[in-house]
Parts: C-alpha cells; structure tokens; sequence
C-alpha cells in the first residue's frame, strides 16, 4: 500500500480568488492581526491546532503542526495538544487561549460556551489587545473553516498553491 503525499492529493474546488478576490483582504487584515506582537505566535499556533483538530480538517491539523515545528517546538507539545488538559507541557497562558477555542467551538446545551468564570481566566493572562488578538486568532479559523472543509485545499502546500487549479 502506498502512502499518498501532497503531489497526488487534489482539492475540491479551484482556488477562490479568482473567483471572490474580496477574500483576500479579508484574510490579509485577518493575518495581520494576528502577527501584531501582542500574543506569541506559538500560543496562535497552538490554538489554531486544536481548533484544526476540533473540526476535523486534516489541512489546519497539517498546517498548523508544520507551523509549530518550524517555530522549534517539541513533539511532545505538538501531540499533547489533543490532549492539553492532561498535559503538563503548556503554560497557564496557554492553557486558557486553548479553554478559550474549546469554548468557542463546542456547543454548550446547558449555557453559554464562554462563562464569566473563562472570561476573568483569559483577561488575567492578556490584556485587552491582547484578549483581542486571541479572539480574532480564533476568528481567523473560523473565516477559513468552509473553506477548508468545503473545498479541501491540499494539506502541507502553501497558500495560493494549496489548490489544484
């Protein structure tokens, strides 16, 4: 059995651009946000993997993992991310940012996803900006969520090439 790699893989559909190049901007104040300095770009990655993993989209689960390994960090606390709560490689700060996506992203039938209780956690580690920051990470994924589910651009290729026309 051979194992399939980035080359075989297609997406589903073309890329979007052409066709709403609207999105672009969207996505480019969207990525800048986010690299604004105020919250480390481990803790993003961090939290846009669990979100990837959470949704079940192989090509945020791949992208992100890729990201953190290019940042150096180690095996252990890319794979402990699926299991964060258990795990004792993550700071406090950490900690709440993946509370925070969890919270956001799973249905909560007996009340809100995000309790005061959460809220006062999250603003004792970041301050506004950076409470901010956290929330527009996590609505980065979100923008991209149809997208990469939808159209299945390929895991592991960058973008603008992560699609196969």
């Amino acid at each position: 059995m051979t194992t399939p790699t980035t080359t075989n893989l297609r997406s589903r559909m073309p890329n979007p651009l052409p066709f709403v190049p609207e999105m672009a901007v969207v996505g480019e104040g969207l990525h800048k946000v986010i690299k604004n300095g105020s919250i480390p770009q481990v803790t993003i990655h961090l939290l846009q993997l669990r979100a990837g993993q959470m949704l079940g989209s192989t090509y945020f689960t791949i992208r992100e993992t890729g990201n953190l390994r290019q940042a150096g960090e180690s095996e252990e606390r890319i794979t402990a991310v699926a299991t964060w709560r258990d795990a004792t490689y993550f700071t406090d700060a950490e900690r709440v940012a993946l509370e925070l996506v969890e919270a956001v992203l799973s249905p909560n039938p007996s009340g809100e996803r995000v309790p005061d209780e959460l809220y006062a956690k999250a603003s004792a580690h970041y301050d506004d900006k950076a409470l901010w920051t956290l929330i527009m990470a996590i609505a980065h994924i979100g923008f991209f969520t149809p997208a990469a589910l939808i159209a299945k651009p390929i895991p592991g290729m960058p973008p603008g090439q992560n699609y196969s026309e």
